[in-house]
């Protein structure tokens, strides 16, 4: 399992390519790849800061990251989250899980994905037209999370 949280930018497909390098037994790389947007809620977006708590944000990454190992037999488990200024149209989060089979993959990346958005230690502040305003959590991103439960 490896965990990045870093202001510096990153290249999807490398990230997907390594995780296939490390282990020649991988059948199965699933990746999700959250990108800034030009618009949120009816308004255009021009750029994103993303702030955290350092220390924090990694353990609870870390967390939710062996939650999915133990849920799925993977061979390589990235998390990789973008803090700072960033632009419409660069990569703000990187998931990615290997596996032997698909299933465990794509199972594994989304509630990764599902359990970053809701429980992460991440503040997004948007500049819009309107001035900057802080991104609220979505009842929609607590509902897809809720699947996951046991």
């Amino acid at each position: 399992m490896a965990i990045r949280v870093q202001s510096t930018p990153f290249d999807p497909g490398t990230e997907v390519n390594a995780m296939h390098a490390a282990n020649v037994g991988v059948g199965a790389v699933v990746s999700f790849v959250g990108y800034v947007r030009d618009f949120n809620d009816g308004l255009d977006v021009a750029g994103m800061f993303l702030e955290h708590y350092p220390g924090m944000t990694e353990k609870a990454l870390g967390k939710i990251a062996a939650q999915a190992e133990q849920r799925w037999p993977l061979l390589k488990l990235e998390v990789l989250h973008r803090i700072g200024a960033l632009e419409p149209g660069e990569p703000i989060v990187f998931v990615g899980a290997a596996s032997a089979h698909r299933q465990a993959a794509f199972d594994a990346c989304a509630f990764v994905m599902d359990y970053l958005k809701t429980r992460a230690p991440f503040w997004k502040k948007e500049n819009t037209p309107d001035g900057p305003r802080w991104v609220e959590g979505r009842d929609s991103d607590h509902a897809a999370a809720d699947r996951w439960k046991q």
